[in-house]
């Protein structure tokens, strides 16, 4: 699974929220590679979630 996070992330938190393993807001959201495996639903959760679809899973 590919994550990545578009320029258009806000930084809402709600992906953080959602699956603090894979996601953390500096000044938008990163991505904590090594946290996917085994966290594919919450990813998938905070892709679905987030405001301005700025999280794309592959």
């Amino acid at each position: 699974m590919n994550v990545k996070v578009e320029d258009s992330c806000i930084a809402c938190g709600a992906c953080e929220s959602i699956c603090d393993a894979v996601f953390t807001i500096e000044d938008k959201a990163e991505v904590n590679e090594a946290g996917i495996a085994g966290n594919e639903d919450c990813v998938k959760e905070a892709a679905d979630s987030c405001p301005v679809q700025a999280i794309i899973v592959e």
